[in-house]
């Protein structure tokens, strides 16, 4: 008898708690408190969810036109500040809105940065950096003409994959930091004056002596320590 009671309460239990979800789905299954844009839509759970299939791109999109993200808001209004060159969102090749983004502010927040992959764009937009990035604004970038690829990976952006050697070899006789031979930090630039012994004008004359009259670029004939390395072997690609 007192099973069959105990019985007949949970049952109750869940009947009341089923309920509930039916009629406040918002207040007992909801991750957390939606982002501020969607905070009108607290009472209306399926402007984004598809019934017991959860959200879906379709729905993000009867709002958030593919080709009007990062150009203008919902209601139409210019976005301001923004400095990519293209609608990113344009780019991808699929149209997986929660692959990156949750509206509720609950454990996660938000997935962006830690879920997407370079993979997802276009094979013609992955190697266009710039058209999503914007290039930095320091000396050692602010000169490069070469694209980002040169240096970096879509897989992690550091460490760098500059390979010095393919311009000088930083043997233990060049063991020296960046500003000896590149000063005030221009890396478009460099000097060998920085530590050697010679002047421009000794130089000169050497290099006249031997019959030698383009000089200005140390690294074009001597990519190492050795003195005797010179010749026309810039062979770099």
């Amino acid at each position: 008898m007192k099973s069959r009671a105990f019985l007949y309460i949970i049952l109750a239990n869940l009947a009341v708690i089923s309920a509930l979800i039916c009629v406040f789905p918002h207040l007992m299954v909801a991750p957390g408190k939606l982002l501020k844009g969607h905070q009108g839509m607290e009472q209306d759970c399926f402007s984004c969810h598809s019934k017991f299939l959860g959200p879906k791109a379709e729905k993000c999109k009867d709002c958030h036109k593919v080709s009007d993200i990062g150009v203008v808001t919902t209601k139409g209004q210019p976005i301001q500040g923004t400095t990519r060159k293209v609608a990113f969102h344009q780019e991808l090749i699929e149209d997986q809105c929660i692959d990156c983004h949750a509206d509720h502010q609950g454990v996660m927040k938000y997935r962006q940065g830690k879920q997407f992959s370079h993979a997802l764009l276009r094979p013609a937009t992955k190697n266009q950096c710039e058209s999503c990035h914007q290039k930095p604004r320091d000396s050692l970038h602010e000169k490069l003409a070469a694209g980002c690829a040169q240096c970096h990976d879509q897989d992690k952006w550091k460490p760098a994959t500059f390979e010095h050697e393919k311009y000088f070899v930083l043997d233990r006789d060049h063991n020296a930091s960046c500003s000896t031979c590149h000063p005030k930090s221009n890396f478009s630039e460099y000097t060998c004056y920085g530590c050697h012994e010679h002047t421009p004008a000794k130089i000169r004359n050497e290099h006249l002596h031997e019959g030698i009259r383009d000089f200005e670029n140390c690294v074009k004939c001597h990519r190492s320590a050795s003195e005797h390395e010179g010749g026309e072997g810039d062979d770099r690609d």
